[in-house]
């Protein structure tokens, strides 16, 4: 998974601009196992399409998986039409390209996750290469600049300390320190099969909750283990779960920050009876 993105690179290996606007294209069904663009607002594409792929089954198809470690990230709510535009262009009448606009604010909150992967913007993905918004092209939904602007998001960050069999003392400190601590089941799927390699099991219990919001905290880590592959990459083996008491804190900007992490295995009675305590614990 950490290194998803090279064969997408690979894929656009010629520049965007070079395809012609005026050659012969045919419309197809978008079809069933192209999930990457499943749901994306209309059923029909037109081929080649503008990273002018021609052979649906050979191309297409194969290709736009590579995108999908990215998108189950959720890095931008409008990044799925973005790259459809591009690799299943909507049948119309005429071309409808993404605009300018649109390429800069998927980049710009897309770019981050693909460096944490070691991966650069696409160079063949420059902004600069689309049309502005006074040409026929599709445009960002002022409606998700707003979307969720208060609530905790995930990034790239340093992998936190994991502490192994902790003293109740430092348990109970690590809650004192930060924002929040929360208990949570997190699984590593052994074969993908298209789906997040990473999630999250059942409910996240908190013991802190501080500026975490109940209904949104599983699904944050979630996409924090997504974006941070390295990190959990080193938390669990494939095909194993395991509950960990996860401690940090929300930065400045908004985002969320790991710092200090916790495996719980049944032996580990000080995890259990700091957590019983904490309630009453002053800091």
């Amino acid at each position: 998974m950490a290194v998803f993105f090279t064969v997408a690179l690979l894929a656009m290996a010629c520049p965007l601009m070079a395809f012609d606007m005026g050659q012969s294209t045919r419309c197809v069904a978008i079809p069933n196992q192209m999930k990457v663009c499943k749901d994306v607002g209309y059923s029909e594409m037109r081929l080649p399409n503008f990273l002018g792929h021609s052979n649906l089954e050979g191309e297409v198809v194969p290709r736009s998986e590579d995108w999908r470690p990215m998108l189950q990230t959720g890095c931008h709510p409008q990044a799925q039409a973005f790259l459809c535009s591009l690799i299943a262009p909507v049948c119309l009448d005429t071309f409808i390209q993404p605009c300018r606009s649109l390429c800069v604010a998927v980049r710009d909150s897309c770019a981050p996750v693909l460096a944490c992967q070691g991966h650069p913007w696409p160079e063949e993905l420059d902004c600069d290469r689309f049309p502005t918004e006074e040409d026929m092209c599709l445009t960002p939904h002022a409606k998700f600049g707003h979307i969720a602007k208060d609530l905790p998001k995930p990034a790239c960050q340093n992998c936190p300390s994991v502490d192994l069999a902790p003293a109740m003392k430092t348990v109970l400190d690590a809650f004192c320190q930060h924002d929040f601590a929360v208990t949570a089941k997190l699984h590593r799927r052994r074969l993908p099969m298209g789906e997040p390699e990473f999630d999250v099991e059942g409910r996240v219990e908190f013991i802190r909750q501080g500026p975490l919001l109940p209904y949104d905290t599983q699904h944050l880590l979630q996409q924090w283990l997504l974006i941070n592959l390295q990190c959990a990459n080193a938390l669990l083996r494939p095909g194993r779960s395991q509950l960990y008491v996860l401690t940090g804190s929300v930065q400045r900007d908004g985002t969320l920050a790991l710092t200090r992490l916790f495996p719980w295995h049944k032996k580990d009675t000080s995890i259990a009876v700091a957590t019983r305590k904490w309630k009453h614990y002053r800091c």
